[in-house]
Formats: C-alpha cells, structure tokens, sequence
C-alpha cells in the first residue's frame, strides 16, 4: 500500500473526451486523484458534484482534480455531460492504476465478497510525492476535508 511521501505512480489514461492524460502532465501542481466505484450511482454522483461545485476554491489553491473508475469513456462522457462536471474523468478500463494505487480491493456487501474500488482520494504534491491518503472516504463532506489539508 502506498503512503504519504512515496512517489505517486506514473499513468496515462484516457480521459471523458478520448485524450490522453498523464500524471507528469500536473508536474508543478497539486492533483487530487480520486477514485471511485461507478458513474451514474448515487454515491459517485455526490461526490462529483461537490468537487464541481468546489472548483474555484481548488482553483485557489492551486490543485487540479481528477477521478478514475474503470468505467469507459463513453461512460464517463455521459455523466461528465450529464452533471456538467468540470475536471476529467479518467477511464482505467484496465484496471492497472487502480492496482497501482492501491485501490483494487476485495469488498463485502449483502455478505457477498466480490473486488471493486474503495473510494479513496490521493493528493499528490507539485513535485509528484503523495502529499495525503484518504482512505474509506465518506462522500458527505469529503471535499471539505480535502480542501483543508490543501
């Protein structure tokens, strides 16, 4: 498992539009990478939102957000789209950066185990080290907690 002070892992994924997105693209910023479960759920739609309504607070802080789900991009067009979010939704289709982070979890529901993302958010610092780990995230007040360690 990763940890604060570790180099973040490198990746390039596509994103909501197609284009590709690397990590070093950031280099000189700080990225908050958030993983979550799935588009259009209730929980990851929240989530989302209140990272959209937040922007401009990011902004000041000089922090660029960006989520990854395993989901397609077509996918996360249509909920990019749909909620009018304004950061990119980044498709690890594959799953090798959710591997990479950590993510990729055995999780429990109903009493059934099955693997899945846990939601967990990443501050990577400007010169690429992991700055903060929230791990478990509750999505009700998320990115306020965020904003504070920014």
């Amino acid at each position: 498992m990763l940890k604060v002070g570790d180099p973040a892992p490198a990746f390039t994924l596509l994103d909501d539009q197609g284009n590709k997105v690397a990590l070093k693209d950031f280099k000189g910023k700080k990225v908050v990478l958030y993983f979550y479960p799935k588009d259009l759920t209730p929980g990851c739609t929240v989530e989302a939102c209140d990272f959209r309504d937040a922007a401009s607070l990011l902004k000041k802080k000089k922090a660029v957000v960006l989520g990854v789900s395993k989901d397609s991009v077509a996918l996360h067009q249509k909920f990019k789209d749909k909620h009018d979010l304004n950061f990119p939704l980044l498709a690890d289709e594959a799953g090798k950066v959710c591997e990479a982070y950590g993510v990729w979890q055995e999780k429990s529901m109903y009493g059934k185990k099955y693997m899945g993302i846990a939601r967990t958010t990443f501050v990577i610092g400007p010169t690429g080290k992991i700055e903060h780990i929230f791990e478990k995230v509750k999505v009700k007040g998320h990115t306020d907690e965020v904003l504070e360690v920014l």
